[in-house]
């Protein structure tokens, strides 16, 4: 047990989490980058942008359900629920995830943002319609909105495009008031948790790094762990859990 992590979850009032693929990669969905994104002779990089989808949204769409077959099929694992249990150990809680397969709120997270959206949506191009889709594949591609009949996109964030402010924002001010902070199965690729790693950090809490390797945000932690979330996350929460949730 690492006493100085002990200290800080029993001292804490305030707790996040940011977690990112390497979260997904333990439930067997892919990353859908480099190799693992190659579908049909066609990268993630090629589709999942704006520029695509203009020219061909039926291709993005048959993509996209393709992807979302594999994401409905995957089940949490311990690591994410080891993440809803922290939710109930704390008043102040927030996860913020770059995952899209909705697999947090599957295992019980309910106080989170999605800051990549979810793949298991829709939003239209035209209104404000956002809808759920269902398990199965869809039998009319492309999708069209259900209020305005426009069409319908999925509703995450693609490469070129700027980040929900609303969203961003909501997640800063929640870090600048955070005394501990989970960053699990994230890289650092994506600059967005660096960002919110380094807010935190200049705030003062105390930052736990849990992924297998060193990320591009480990020089700001305070604790480190090299170890997966699947397997190691669970094993460390319950030697710190506090005995009584909130």
């Amino acid at each position: 047990m690492n006493p100085r992590l002990l200290e800080a979850v029993a001292g804490a009032k305030s707790v996040a989490v940011i977690t990112g693929a390497g979260m997904s990669r333990e439930s067997g969905i892919p990353t859908f980058r480099g190799e693992d994104g190659l579908w049909n002779n066609y990268r993630a990089e090629d589709l999942a942008t704006p520029e695509a989808f203009h020219k061909d949204p039926l291709l993005v769409w048959q993509w996209y359900d393709w992807r979302r077959q594999i994401v409905c099929n995957a089940k949490p694992h311990a690591g994410h629920f080891a993440i809803a249990d922290m939710e109930t150990c704390f008043t102040e809680f927030l996860l913020i995830t770059q995952n899209v397969d909705g697999l947090h709120i599957q295992a019980g997270s309910r106080k989170l943002i999605e800051i990549h959206g979810s793949i298991r949506r829709a939003r239209c191009t035209r209104c404000e319609w956002r809808g759920e889709l269902p398990d199965v594949g869809l039998e009319s591609l492309p999708l069209h909105c259900k209020k305005c009949d426009a069409l319908a996109r999925p509703d995450v964030l693609w490469f070129g495009e700027s980040y929900d402010e609303g969203l961003l924002s909501r997640a800063a001010e929640f870090l600048h008031a955070s005394d501990l902070v989970w960053i699990v199965g994230s890289s650092g690729m994506v600059s967005v948790p660096v960002f919110l790693a380094d807010i935190a950090a200049r705030s003062g809490a105390t930052l736990v790094d849990v992924n297998p390797e060193e990320a591009a945000f480990s020089h700001l932690c305070d604790i480190t762990v090299r170890g997966t979330a699947g397997k190691d996350l669970p094993r460390i929460w319950n030697t710190v859990r506090p005995s009584t949730g909130v």
